[in-house]
């Protein structure tokens, strides 16, 4: 053990082994959420972040005088549950279901076994992708991503209790509250702690798709702004990233140089602090610019592979020459490097993360070159398993690096190591129960709504005139991301909030982020931890009421 570790509080050392009782623990966990996160996808659409669920599971078992569940008194420990829950739901809900439902819906019941092992493929390489590129400058440890926040609050009030666990109380009974009278509160909570450029665009998004028909007589849906918007913004993006990527050398000095004189400012015993503006300060980041081109370029090789694979064991050697064989490989892994980039960023910054919208676009763009229906399918069904996974494991991630706040780069990397086991676990079972339960699902006709709607899209086929209209509105999404640049990613944002239609949230949102500025303007700084708290209490609460109505409405 190490010198670290020792001095540290019982319940804040880190577990280094995965004993059988744990993994055992993990495994029923993680049915759990698998099973949650398919009957409420079949059932309404949804899949619900079980984060909270998982950490209060964790605290509940914690409790219990046997010996065995003494180990979940460790604050880590509970953490790596809740990453297990949180991983298996998404996993079996968002992953691999939606996936193998889009041939099924479309009368291709023999390509849902090709297309389930393909989605396996493709979120094992989301989930190694997102471990190379978590804490580097394109997704910083240092950003919000407001869900892992929220359950790091939950799980610190646990532990700590006090002041903190009062703060985190009363913004959950204001999560419950305002959920239950349709106030988006994870919204108004994201803007009280993300970054004001990134969620300003987000809420006006949103205010756009839910009142321009109704103020200006267009559906910005039906001539797919939001879709040619985020094509536009994603290019760019895209763009930004290749350019932060190959900085030139004597910046790379610099930033070394100033990473080592933070690296020994971060090591004093001082109380690290969660005020978002001191964590833009002096952040060290663990994963390097050689990190980030090794998992892009590694990422994409496999992406390759992958597409391959499900090519062949799909049929589609019989189905397209060789020249749109090699396309449909090629741009399937594009496509899911994309998709996560973008789903990535909006998750990052705003808690959602429009994987349906960015699977529905790469869709489209599959049907402007030309693919058949049977290539279609598989190309929606991999585009679709990249994305939630992504985003549900930086979230948890974040929790991680919040509840490991003041330790060394090693400790870090060692915490997020054992995080990963734990949501490869939550992975493996969403895999077998999804393996075992499919059947049973679709022969009774309970597929994910969103599987009839890229089957119906498949169907219709796509006019030249959409194509156009694609382009057309690329422009203007081009033009403000580039305008926001990298670090806002405003063009990502106002894209996001077009393709989701929730007038509520919006409101939220601009609201949340009206008060948070007339906060700061009257008590300053200094209120930024206790409204850090308060938000992350109505994140959670949102949560919860989001989970329990959903679990009442489906039984």
């Amino acid at each position: 053990m190490s010198p670290q570790e020792t001095q540290a509080p019982e319940g804040r050392k880190q577990q280094r082994t995965f004993n059988i009782t744990f993994v055992i623990i993990s495994a029923f966990v993680a049915i759990f959420g698998s099973i949650i996160g398919i009957q409420l996808i079949t059932t309404l659409g949804i899949s619900p972040n079980t984060s909270i669920i998982g950490a209060l599971i964790a605290m509940i078992v914690a409790r219990i005088p046997i010996r065995w569940f003494l180990q979940f008194r460790n604050i880590h420990n509970q953490n790596l549950v809740q990453t297990t829950i949180s991983a298996a739901t998404f996993g079996a809900a968002n992953s691999l279901l939606i996936p193998i439902g889009i041939p099924y819906a479309l009368g291709m019941p023999n390509l849902v076994w090709p297309m389930l092992i393909g989605a396996g493929i493709a979120l094992a390489i989301d989930v190694f992708v997102l471990y190379k590129l978590f804490d580097s400058k394109l997704f910083g440890s240092n950003e919000i991503w407001p869900s892992g926040v929220a359950t790091a609050e939950a799980l610190k009030a646990g532990d700590e209790g006090g002041k903190k666990a009062g703060l985190l109380g009363l913004g959950i009974f204001g999560g419950l509250i305002g959920s239950h009278f349709g106030v988006s509160m994870s919204a108004f909570g994201v803007a009280f702690i993300g970054n004001i450029w990134a969620l300003t665009f987000f809420g006006v998004g949103l205010l756009v798709r839910a009142y321009s028909e109704t103020l200006a007589g267009v559906d910005v849906n039906a001539i797919y702004m939001p879709h040619g918007m985020m094509i536009g913004a994603g290019v760019v993006a895209l763009g930004q990233f290749v350019f932060i990527l190959l900085g030139s050398k004597r910046k790379k000095e610099k930033a070394a140089q100033e990473a080592a004189l933070n690296a020994s400012a971060e090591t004093s015993p001082a109380e690290p602090s969660l005020n978002p503006v001191e964590k833009a300060v002096s952040h060290v980041y663990s994963r390097s610019d050689r990190d980030v081109k090794r998992a892009f370029g590694l990422g994409g090789l496999m992406y390759v592979g992958g597409a391959a694979l499900l090519a062949v064991m799909g049929g589609l050697i019989a189905e397209l020459s060789f020249w749109q064989l090699l396309l449909f490989v090629v741009f399937a892994a594009f496509a899911t490097l994309v998709s996560e980039i973008i789903v990535g960023i909006a998750a990052m910054h705003s808690g959602w993360f429009p994987a349906f919208a960015v699977t529905l676009i790469m869709l489209l763009l599959g049907m402007m070159m030309g693919f058949p229906p049977v290539a279609l399918a598989l190309l929606a069904g991999y585009v679709a398993a990249t994305g939630p996974a992504f985003a549900d494991m930086g979230f948890d991630f974040k929790t991680g690096v919040v509840l490991r706040k003041g330790q060394n780069v090693q400790q870090e990397l060692f915490g997020r190591r054992q995080q990963l086991k734990s949501g490869i676990i939550g992975f493996a079972v969403a895999f077998v129960v999804v393996a075992l339960a499919h059947e049973s699902l679709f022969s009774q006709d309970m597929l994910p709504p969103v599987d009839r709607v890229f089957a119906t899209t498949i169907e219709s086929g796509l006019s030249g005139e959409v194509g156009m209209q694609l382009f057309l509105w690329a422009i203007p999404g081009a033009i403000v991301q580039l305008i926001g640049g990298p670090k806002r990613q405003i063009g990502i944002m106002l894209s996001t909030g077009l393709l989701i239609l929730n007038p509520l949230a919006g409101w939220a949102v601009i609201v949340g982020i009206i008060i948070r500025a007339v906060v700061l303007k009257v008590r300053g700084p200094e209120s930024e931890k206790t409204m850090y708290t308060l938000a992350a209490g109505f994140i959670a609460g949102d949560a919860l009421y989001s989970f329990f109505s959903s679990v009442w409405k489906a039984r």
